[in-house]
């Protein structure tokens, strides 16, 4: 089922929203425990959101995409993630290639990737991590040597969300190790498998963020032609790779504001439901303070989340609104899934209720997308820069 094209941005929203509710309630939910304690990547579900064009959600209508802007964006991790996280993961990264594409690559390049991916015959990811770099992108050891038509790639990534089941991939390698800043030598390519030399590693086992491949990639003299050297020019992947991460914070922080909304509905009907000393523990004075907290610190999550997509639809550049959306919804999302196992008590901490799983989920958003202690630095740094602030 695809979306008709809606008269006004507001209607094409409400649209979709309620159609990716609608999704998680009829065929989410009712799995979301087994996938999660199973580890099962759920390809029917992901079928069923390329044929929701939840793979094309930003790409231009002329590219085959929705079209649609940022805030609906936020809006659909968010109701996404309040049924299982993991299932954004298969549109996360994804989306990082194609606003990468849609921004900064050839005309040419839109044109042959772009449809595929937005209709989800192609599965984009994000091959930026390495295993001895972190959050230390700029540092990075994977290397791209031009040989006549062609790069050669060696060097291996990790953490790769989609490495398992995806096949196409924004990869950043460096072009010229000599360069300084080191991130000036840093390019961007379209990775797609099929060619020798590209392989998947080992899949990771992971605390949370279940029902996903997350896997190590590896990259062993490994041939991309000229052609998809995004952009055409070399030396420009950090900065196109940084400003697809904005959006990426934010859908982060969507999905962090979605996963604490879930935990505290759970929480908040528990409450009445339980009784201890012959009344509800949501009459208990202890409890309430609990559940007003919550349903607080949730709130400004969500505005402030809501403020960078709105600024990233107006053309702003929201690297600082990003980082604190993301920074404070993630910190948010792992006090209130602790709050909410408070309230559960006992049966909080057994596999069966929900909110052990938001529970395990929650560090994947503080963790990822840039862990929170370099959100912090990049934060401060963007304050430092402002005119306002100069002395």
């Amino acid at each position: 089922m695809t979306i008709a094209t809606p008269a006004t941005p507001e209607e094409a929203r409400s649209q979709i929203v309620n159609m990716v509710r609608e999704f998680v309630r009829r065929d989410v939910d009712p799995v979301a425990d087994k996938l999660d304690r199973e580890d099962i990547v759920p390809h029917d579900l992901i079928d069923k959101m390329k044929e929701l064009g939840l793979f094309g959600i930003t790409v231009p209508e002329e590219y085959g995409g929705l079209g649609l802007d940022y805030t609906t964006f936020a809006t659909i991790f968010e109701e996404l993630s309040k049924g299982l996280m993991s299932i954004t993961g298969a549109i996360g990264t994804h989306h990082i290639l194609t606003y990468v594409l849609t921004h900064y690559g050839t005309e040419e390049q839109k044109k042959r990737f772009l449809p595929d991916l937005a209709s989800g015959r192609k599965r984009g990811g994000l091959a930026l991590t390495e295993p001895g770099g972190g959050s230390d992108v700029a540092g990075m050891e994977t290397t791209a040597v031009k040989d006549g038509e062609e790069y050669v790639i060696n060097g291996s990534k990790m953490f790769i969300t989609n490495g398992r089941y995806g096949d196409t991939f924004c990869l950043l390698a460096k072009t010229d190790r000599s360069a300084q800043p080191p991130h000036r030598g840093i390019s961007c390519f379209v990775a797609q498998k099929g060619s020798p030399g590209f392989r998947v590693g080992r899949d990771l086992d992971k605390l949370g963020y279940r029902g996903l491949d997350t896997c190590e990639l590896i990259f062993e003299d490994y041939r991309v032609p000229v052609e998809n050297l995004v952009g055409g020019e070399e030396g420009r992947g950090f900065g196109y790779v940084m400003s697809g991460l904005e959006t990426g914070r934010i859908n982060v922080a969507a999905r962090a504001v979605g996963v604490a909304q879930a935990a505290f509905e759970a929480a908040i009907r528990y409450s009445q439901q339980r009784e201890t000393f012959g009344v509800p523990i949501s009459q208990h004075q202890a409890i309430q303070l609990k559940l007003a907290d919550m349903a607080t610190k949730i709130q400004a999550a969500r505005l402030l989340t809501y403020d960078a997509a709105a600024k990233k639809d107006r053309g702003d550049r929201v690297d600082l609104e990003s980082g604190m959306a993301k920074l404070f919804a993630s910190e948010v999302c792992g006090e209130v899934t602790m709050e909410a196992m408070r309230v559960h008590g006992g049966y909080g901490f057994i596999k069966e209720s929900p909110v052990e799983r938001y529970y395990r989920d929650a560090p994947l958003m503080i963790i990822g997308e840039g862990t929170n202690e370099v959100m912090r630095l990049l934060i401060a740094r963007q304050l430092l820069q402002r005119p306002e602030y100069q002395v």
